[in-house]
């Protein structure tokens, strides 16, 4: 690996982490998870789909 190559990768490695909230809570996005599995069986059971 080149140092030019070796920076490229440094810098999108960078990039590509966004951060974002740090609260160390998933409850939230558990609930949405499960309402979204109720939704889209409701949705399914709706279309005759099962």
């Amino acid at each position: 690996m080149t140092a030019t190559s070796a920076a490229a990768h440094a810098h999108h490695a960078r990039r590509a982490r966004t951060g974002g909230p740090g609260d160390g809570s998933k409850l939230m996005e558990h609930i949405a998870g499960w309402a979204f599995v109720v939704v889209f069986a409701m949705l399914v059971t709706q279309l005759g789909l099962l």
